[in-house]
């Protein structure tokens, strides 16, 4: 009977994420035992709008991942910035409780969810082929949608949450010609964008004067604004799918790999710690013994 019942469950409004995500979230659901069958409904529901924003983020569908505490933290923090806190706790809560009966305080023959797997880097292969598919889809909304959230990804560090309520005033063209972007929400802040993507940024705001900066003639505006959007394009099989979380970690990982001073990283990228570039560690370029020894020694 609970197993019918889950097997039968789908969220309103389905977003396409949900065909990705749709059998772990089932299946993890399942493997935590709910005793009734609205207890089941909550963990689903709960469940649901986790992995949907893990996949945003460009993370693995994998439900071990999805609940680690850090991933449940960036989700609350992020995602349910709206609603009350007692809502919050109560996600959270939920979340809690799937990991650990499904999976126990760390995973029975897993590796310890002490933290998240952060998701790959674009390499610049990668970044040149989005730009020429986002430049080739079929008509001028989408070309300009999608080289819109590549230069706010990429080019800004923005995630979908903070790209979505993004007005065309909130980017400022100075006379240099770079481009400003005041970022709202839970991680207020400016971000400079970098130079290849300031006239993309600066054209987009130029249309969307005081409404909307991400498709202005579109009055609608929701968590999945940004992946339906992007699952209207055509897609490419030699081109990585475009994930926002994946161009915000792109955008990381390329500011960790020059010497820029790590307060001025932390507040362009809205984070507070270091906590949440750890994750980002494995994918920093390496360098030899000789040239780490000479970075050293030139310290003062």
């Amino acid at each position: 009977m609970m197993d019918r019942h889950i097997a039968r469950y789908r969220p309103v409004h389905a977003p396409p994420a949900w065909e990705r995500v749709e059998a772990e979230v089932k299946a993890t659901v399942a493997r935590a035992l709910p005793d009734t069958t609205y207890r089941a409904r909550d963990l689903l529901t709960a469940l649901t709008r986790l992995a949907v924003f893990a996949d945003h983020h460009g993370h693995p569908v994998d439900a071990k991942r999805w609940l680690d505490p850090d991933v449940v933290e960036h989700f609350t923090a992020v995602a349910l910035a709206g609603i009350a806190p007692a809502s919050r706790a109560n996600y959270r809560a939920r979340l809690t409780s799937i990991r650990t009966a499904a999976f126990g305080p760390t995973g029975p023959g897993t590796q310890p969810l002490s933290g998240s797997k952060a998701s790959p880097p674009y390499s610049r292969a990668d970044k040149a082929a989005l730009w020429a598919w986002a430049g080739g889809q079929s008509t001028t909304e989408l070309r300009r949608g999608l080289r819109l959230l590549l230069a706010l990804g990429l080019g800004c560090g923005l995630d979908s949450p903070e790209t979505i309520p993004l007005r065309g005033h909130d980017v400022r063209t100075l006379a240099d010609g770079a481009c400003v972007v005041a970022v709202r929400g839970a991680r207020t802040r400016l971000v400079l964008c970098s130079r290849p993507y300031e006239r993309t940024l600066a054209e987009a705001a130029q249309l969307a004067g005081t409404g909307w900066l991400f498709r202005p003639a579109s009055h609608a505006r929701g968590s999945n604004t940004v992946t339906n959007f992007t699952a209207r394009a055509a897609p490419d099989r030699k081109v990585p799918r475009l994930v926002m979380g994946r161009c915000r970690a792109t955008w990381l990982v390329e500011r960790m790999n020059v010497p820029i001073p790590l307060p001025v990283l932390l507040a362009a990228a809205g984070l507070d710690s270091l906590h949440a570039l750890s994750r980002f560690l494995p994918h920093l370029q390496s360098i030899g013994p000789d040239q780490a020894a000479a970075i050293l020694r030139e310290m003062p």
